[in-house]
C-alpha cells in the first residue's frame, strides 16, 4: 500500500545551486529556476509548503533573448505622479546599471502570486557578473542547458 507523503516545514532540506546564465534563453532559464525555487523537482513536493532550493544566477548580463525581444520586450511602471508612466526595453536595461533585473522579473512572474510565492522568490539571488558572496554555502552547479535540451 502506498501512502501519500505530506512534507512539513520542519522536514525541508534546502540545497544551494549556482546557474551560469551565459547564452541561455531567458524564458527557459526562468522556468527551470522557478521550478527549483518552488521545489517541484523534488519527490517530496508539497504544494502548501516552501520546499524549494536556493538558486544563484551569475552572468545575468549575458542572457539571450530570441527574436526581436531585445527591442520589443518592455517593462512599464508608474511613478505615482500624474502622467509619469515610464518604460524601458530589455536592450537598454541589459546595457544599464542593473542588468539582473530582467532575469529577476522573468522568474518572479513565473512564481505564485501569494505569500508563499513571495517566500519562495526570496531564495533567488541574481548577479550581473561572475562573482557572488555565497561561496560559504558551497553551491552545486545546476546544468540548466542540459535540462532545457531534454524538454
Amino acid at each position: 500500500m502506498n501512502l501519500t507523503v505530506s512534507q512539513k516545514p520542519t522536514e525541508v532540506t534546502r540545497d544551494w545551486f549556482v546557474v551560469d546564465a551565459t547564452d541561455l534563453p531567458l524564458g527557459r532559464l526562468a522556468s527551470v529556476v522557478a521550478t527549483h525555487l518552488k521545489g517541484k523537482h523534488k519527490p517530496s513536493f508539497t504544494a502548501h509548503v516552501d520546499g524549494g532550493d536556493n538558486v544563484i544566477i551569475i552572468n545575468a548580463e549575458k542572457i539571450r533573448l530570441t527574436g526581436r525581444k531585445m527591442t520589443t520586450l518592455t517593462h512599464h511602471w508608474h511613478t505615482g505622479y500624474v502622467g509619469h508612466l515610464r518604460s524601458i526595453n530589455a536592450e537598454t536595461e541589459l546595457a544599464g546599471d542593473h542588468p539582473e533585473r530582467v532575469v529577476e522579473r522573468a522568474v518572479k512572474r513565473m512564481m505564485p502570486k501569494t505569500k508563499l510565492g513571495t517566500a519562495m522568490y526570496k531564495k533567488l539571488h541574481v548577479y550581473a557578473g561572475t562573482q557572488h558572496p555565497h561561496e560559504a554555502q558551497k553551491p552545486k552547479a545546476l546544468d540548466v542547458a542540459g535540462i532545457i535540451a531534454k524538454k
